[in-house]
């Protein structure tokens, strides 16, 4: 009998998955997902959930090659700011959330395996 060889994944489909496996954690710990891949054209966030009082905007990064330190290079200043504009916008938009804490996490997926989560919480301050 032959084996069939896997595809390798492309980027996107990577992302995806990753994406996936971050929302299954972020459900497991008792987060409200609220948005998956909100995007303006100010920019997107991959996921922005809700916690008790607090509402939070989820950066996912999928890094199966990597190590935390490559976080550094892939969440610049200039992808904060980003964020923090379209996640502005967000809020502006969906003022029932005009009392809540807000927080910026970072989930880090996929270093060993897609089952691997470094969740980073306070990622970055407005």
């Amino acid at each position: 009998m032959q084996k069939l060889k896997s595809t390798p994944l492309s980027t996107s489909e990577k992302g995806k998955k990753g994406e996936e496996r971050a929302v299954r954690y972020l459900v497991e710990k008792n987060y409200e997902i609220l948005e998956q891949n909100w995007r303006t054209r100010k920019g997107e966030i991959d996921i922005i959930a809700k916690q008790d009082e607090c509402i939070i905007f989820v950066e996912v990064k999928t890094i199966p090659k990597g190590n935390i330190d490559t976080l550094s290079r892939l969440l610049d200043k200039q992808k904060q700011e980003k964020i923090l504009k379209t996640a502005k916008y967000y809020l502006e938009n969906n003022r029932q959330y005009s009392n809540y804490y807000i927080r910026f996490d970072v989930l880090v997926m996929g270093l060993a395996s897609l089952e691997e989560v470094y969740h980073i919480e306070n990622a970055f301050l407005e």
